[in-house]
């Protein structure tokens, strides 16, 4: 049985991920000041594999030189330490020449995607702003330091679409989110608190069941059909892109909405909720419903806050 787990301020996984990185860096290269640090240059890539949520870094090779040790040695007790503080959170391999990889596990997968539902995505950026002012740090479930993140967490400028049909596929998904989750709260499947919200929902305030079903009783996910992965792996790379966009070059966000509007479209033609899935695995078409919840919860988000449209609850 899934059971609810607190959900961490970082939204972004890309961050989360990066504040680990930072701690762990600070106690290992064993120097008070460090220029992989101090420039907020560390190596750190998803990889695109609907499968798993996996992440690669190469820290140790970019540091090995400057610390006058062994690239896979320096890996290794990266490793070491990250696995004590966030062993829960991802499984964590050293692979030759020394390169890290984190590959999320089910349950904090889970858990992520509980905190679309319910609305955590404009709060953990608001957070972010004010905590990367106090450099503060940071009081979660995880128990790490935010002072580093600031250069990785910039909002960018919001921008529109160069093709009005663009905009409207993007603001068709949103809307067509928003009445499948009323239609499932009018049938029964779940239900809503407020089910006729009177502008586009920044969250979906779910009775029951909440939490979503997402986890099998073994603590793996449920959602398995490849686009539900897909549809995963885009939420995530949308969210990092929010909190953590490349310091390199800017988001294109018209794409970026087009890309998780198709791979919703694909999902939602694919993944039945209705007929035979409801009445024979309902936990699955809740599952798929928090799924939809997720995204129109991106959705709305990139429209209004990236994009400077309006995220319509029907078209």
């Amino acid at each position: 049985m899934h059971h609810r787990l607190p959900v961490s301020k970082y939204t972004s996984i890309k961050r989360l991920l990066y504040s680990y990185l930072i701690k762990s860096i600070s106690i290992d290269t064993y120097i008070a000041k460090n220029e992989c640090i101090e420039n907020e240059k560390i190596p750190l890539h998803k990889g695109r594999d609907d499968n798993r949520v996996l992440y690669t870094s190469s820290v140790s090779l970019r540091l090995s030189k400057s610390q006058n040790r062994k690239a896979m040695e320096l890996a290794s007790a990266i490793a070491s330490d990250l696995s004590g503080i966030c062993e829960d959170v991802f499984s964590i391999q050293v692979v030759p020449p020394g390169w890290i990889y984190f590959e999320l596990n089910h349950s904090t997968l889970a858990t992520w995607l509980q905190s679309l539902v319910e609305g955590s995505l404009g709060e953990a950026v608001e957070q972010g702003s004010r905590e990367q002012g106090a450099g503060g740090e940071i009081n979660s479930k995880f128990k790490i330091q935010n002072s580093k993140l600031k250069n990785f967490c910039l909002l960018p400028p919001a921008s529109s679409f160069p093709m009005p049909n663009a905009q409207f596929a993007v603001q068709y998904a949103h809307a067509r989110c928003c009445s499948l989750v009323l239609l499932a709260h009018r049938e029964g499947l779940i239900k809503l608190k407020e089910p006729v919200p009177s502008t586009s929902p920044a969250f979906w305030d779910v009775i029951s069941p909440n939490p979503v079903p997402w986890l099998n009783c073994d603590g793996t996910l449920r959602l398995n059909h490849p686009d539900e992965r897909r549809l995963i792996d885009e939420l995530i790379q949308v969210v990092d892109n929010i909190e953590c966009p490349d310091v390199s070059g800017s988001v294109k966000w018209e794409k970026v909405a087009l890309n998780l509007s198709q791979a919703f479209e694909k999902f939602w033609s694919n993944c039945r909720i209705w007929g035979e899935v409801k009445i024979t695995s309902p936990e699955l078409a809740q599952a798929r419903l928090g799924l939809l919840m997720a995204t129109q919860s991106v959705l709305r988000y990139v429209l209004e806050e990236n994009l400077g449209v309006f995220a319509p609850l029907e078209l």
